[in-house]
């Protein structure tokens, strides 16, 4: 075993606009025993050499690595590609958390690869205006998920606006949203200071040099096919941009994204900028109501514009460097497209009527079906791992996280969201991805609600019940491809019994919402509720005789449980953070069933059981579909239907049966809570509507109605039920959300050294609820929770509690603030709404 590997390397280190030659010996002891990180010196060729490609080698090169190569069709490092004509503006603040803390860092790392004469990074700030009050509103939230974030941001007055920015007409606007951290990267300039240091660490370079093959035995990646030789590689990473999915089809592996062309075009001089000799000196600028963004350019103005139809590039489309006049990225201006945006820009900078337009350009990007980019590694192809989709704004955040991942196992920030592994099979059908990619481009500045529906590639998955939710008159949402029910107009009459009890919504809470909704969740506490239960989570078989060692090892919990049982368990990644809280099911001594939560979950099992011996993984999601009876008539909707199968003293919980149903064959779970017992039922999509119209048809005695999504969510979190990856993810430990009870410490599994050691130190936040003082107040998720003043924690899911008269809140909060028995609030669009804490958190179920 490797248990000592000593680097000995020279590296370039900027700080304080000077450059310094320092050599670094960096003896790193490992051992794997005590779950220290294993730094195995790997061949990794980069196929990219854009600004996503020399981040990823850059860091690499930090933490150890030393045998790397980095190839580019296009000569170094002006190759073509994106990073070549980017604008580069860096506007951090993001309702994503993710996303946000991808732009700090390259805040941080570009401020810190510059030198006094040439930055990489000019720190102007940013401010995004509103034109509307919605959108007013909207930079209010933006502020509060600021704080959420830990991000500096200010709402300023027009007049405030035009002072940071003094290019803009103020009576154009109602206000903005001020970030003095947000400016213009320069990434080229970057690059070459990565370039140098990964040279000076062994990296080779190799520009003017295509990717032709990639090579494969077994199933793991072998090498690279070049058009100057094959290149040895253990892990080959595509930072290709655009032509991402061409060299993705080289190792059979969908690369879903769509690269779009994008308008930019670059004003004359503007008379408030004569003499100006610095290349930008002023605030960014983004126009969100008119889809258009605005930097300066030394003398004049750069303007991209969003306003046009998705312009779709294919891949085969694009020429090869050198073989036009521009670079491969950057297509012909289409002057038809710029002529409300070229109105709009004058209208808020009116020194843009006399300067005009010097000269426009459509800058092909990447755009992908929800947003997000594309990173981590295949499950097809072990060894072939990928980072697309990536803006300058988040290049060397992916970089850092990309090399912490292939390095440690895990990377430090939760990328779930971003997983190359997140789509199933629908959705890397072009049919879906490309439509849905453009949607994205068109809607990328708009102000988007977390209720939200998609227009395009709809109706991919359907289970049976699809029919009969139809005719119940369901809004449908799209759930992992599924159109899944968010409430049934056929309850509408119900509103009318509950509308004493019930809060009324207006503004932001009353968009993608219904009465109805409130309506279901009160009427499934006081009798029952059908739902479908097929869109709620990848349901996978595992069968064989190192099944149960091999679940032991993937958990947290003890596996060894009854045959006809089901039991929840933990798995954790490498650096001891939760990657899904999961339900196994015993069905005989060598078969087990898992639900996880998705895609990304299913395949972090599957990657692990390849190599665990004699183990056989059928993913079952799509051969069956789930419904589950809720509510306190629960029972006395069974025992109706079959008095002795569902005897009240036949069942316990946590029970699990393989049992009929009217001569339809089910794999029956029980559980209880409180005075509520639930079933879910699941069986082949053959048998699903006939097993709607029998459980549908009991219930009318007891008055069971269809409930949808929305209702199940608002019970969950009335209930203070905790949900993996929308309340906790893998950066946080089971201590920091009171799951202590699912660690089993007298067993191995996998991240238990480092959960350890993370437990010395202990919890850096806990979950905990809050339930806010004014009764007719809710909020809706992000927003920031304050003690004193004082940001100390969010709020990650909200809704609620009918018993309590009250909303409530699940918030990830900082542990020593919950020591002061003072003033809490949360900020809601800009307004502080008093709290009080309930209690910590329990998640068990």
């Amino acid at each position: 075993m490797k248990a000592i590997t000593v680097y000995v390397t020279g590296y370039v280190k900027y700080k304080n606009h000077k450059l310094f030659w320092v050599a670094i010996t960096f003896v790193i002891v490992i051992q794997k025993k005590w779950g220290w990180v294993m730094m195995e010196q790997k061949r990794i060729v980069i196929i990219g050499a854009g600004i996503v490609g020399c981040s990823t080698a850059y860091y690499l090169n930090k933490m150890g690595q030393q045998d790397i190569t980095v190839i580019d069709q296009g000569p170094l490092f002006e190759t073509g590609g994106s990073t070549s004509h980017a604008p580069g503006l860096v506007a951090q603040l993001s309702f994503s958390k993710l996303l946000t803390a991808f732009a700090s860092q390259t805040v941080v790392d570009f401020t810190e690869l510059s030198d006094g004469e040439r930055p990489s990074f000019y720190p102007v700030g940013s401010l995004e205006l509103a034109r509307t009050p919605e959108r007013l509103n909207d930079l209010k939230r933006k502020a509060g998920a600021g704080k959420s974030w830990g991000k500096e941001a200010y709402m300023l007055s027009p007049e405030a606006c035009k002072e940071k920015n003094p290019f803009i007409n103020p009576d154009t606007i109602l206000g903005g949203l001020y970030v003095p951290t947000d400016g213009i990267a320069k990434p080229l300039r970057a690059i070459n200071r990565m370039a140098e240091f990964s040279k000076s660490c062994g990296t080779r370079f190799c520009g003017n040099t295509e990717v032709t093959g990639i090579h494969m035995t077994d199933g793991q990646v072998k090498g690279v096919e070049t058009s100057i030789g094959d290149f040895e590689a253990d892990l080959v990473i595509s930072c290709a941009g655009f032509w991402g999915p061409r060299i993705g089809e080289m190792a059979g592996v969908t690369i879903p994204l769509q690269p779009i062309a994008h308008q930019y075009i670059f004003s004359n001089d503007l008379p408030e900028l004569a003499g100006e000799s610095e290349e930008v000196t002023a605030p960014i600028i983004r126009d969100l109501d008119s889809s258009m963004y605005y930097r300066q350019v030394f003398n004049g103005i750069g303007i991209g514009s969003y306003q046009h139809e998705a312009l779709p590039i294919e891949v085969s489309d694009v020429c090869k460097y050198g073989e036009s006049e521009n670079i491969p990225s950057i297509k012909p201006f289409t002057p038809e497209h710029f002529h409300k945006p070229w109105k709009d820009a004058q209208d808020l900078i009116p020194g843009l009527k006399e300067a005009g337009i010097k000269r426009g350009i459509n800058g092909i990007f990447s755009f992908t079906p929800d947003g997000m980019p594309l990173l981590g590694e295949s499950e097809k192809v072990r060894g072939f791992w990928v980072a697309e989709a990536v803006w300058i704004t988040h290049a060397a955040g992916v970089g850092k996280q990309m090399a912490e991942w292939i390095i440690n196992g895990a990377p430090t920030l939760d990328l779930e969201v971003c997983d190359i592994n997140r789509f199933d099979a629908y959705a890397q059908n072009p049919t879906y991805y490309k439509p849905r990619s453009k949607e994205d481009y068109e809607k990328v500045y708009d102000i988007h609600h977390p209720f939200e529906t998609p227009a395009t590639s709809r109706h991919m998955r359907v289970s049976p019940y699809y029919i009969r939710q139809q005719t119940l008159g369901a809004f449908f949402n799209e759930s992992l491809g599924w159109e899944q029910p968010q409430w049934y107009e056929a309850n509408e009459s119900l509103t009318k019994r509950y509308e004493n009890r019930t809060i009324k919504r207006e503004g932001w809470q009353a968009l993608y919402w219904s009465p109805i909704i409130e309506a279901e969740h009160l009427h499934v506490q006081e009798h029952a509720g059908l739902y479908d239960a097929t869109a709620m989570n990848k349901r996978l078989e595992l069968r064989g005789a190192d099944v149960l060692p091999f679940l032991q090892t993937l958990t947290t919990s003890d596996i060894d449980i009854a045959i006809g049982s089901m039991t929840n368990a933990l798995m954790l990644h490498e650096l001891g953070g939760i990657k899904d809280n999961i339900t196994i099911i015993r069905k005989d001594n060598h078969t087990f069933t898992i639900l996880c939560t998705g895609a990304v979950e299913a395949n972090w099992i599957q990657k692990h059981a390849w190599k665990s011996g004699e183990i056989v993984i059928q993913d079952k999601t799509a051969s069956t579909c789930g419904i589950g009876i809720m509510g306190p008539r629960g029972r006395d909707i069974m025992q109706s239907m079959d008095p002795h199968v569902f005897a009240k003293d036949a069942w316990e919980a946590k029970q699990v049966k393989e049992i009929s149903i009217n001569n339809i064959p089910v794999l029956a779970i029980f559980d209880a809570k409180e005075t509520s017992a639930y079933w879910e039922f699941f069986t082949t999509h053959d048998h699903g509507l006939q097993l709607w119209d029998v459980l549908y048809q009991a219930g009318q005695a007891y008055e069971l109605i269809a409930v949808g999504d929305r209702a199940l969510e608002g019970l969950r979190i009335e209930s203070q039920t905790l949900r993996y990856g929308k309340d906790y993810w893998s950066e946080h430990t089971p201590y920091e959300i009171n799951l202590h009870a699912w660690i089993d410490l007298t067993k191995d599994f996998i991240g238990k050294h480092a959960l350890i050691e993370r437990g010395k130190k202990g919890p850096n936040r806990v979950s905990s609820t809050l339930v806010l003082d004014q009764p007719d107040k809710i909020v809706m998720g992000h927003e920031p929770v304050m003690n004193n003043g004082k940001t100390v924690g969010f709020v990650t899911s909200a809704g609620f509690n009918y018993r309590l008269g009250r909303g409530i809140a699940t918030a990830l909060l900082d542990p020593t603030a919950l020591e002061n028995d003072t003033e809490w609030s949360i900020e809601y669009f800009g307004q502080h709404i008093s709290a009080t804490v309930l209690q910590k958190h329990n998640a068990i179920p």
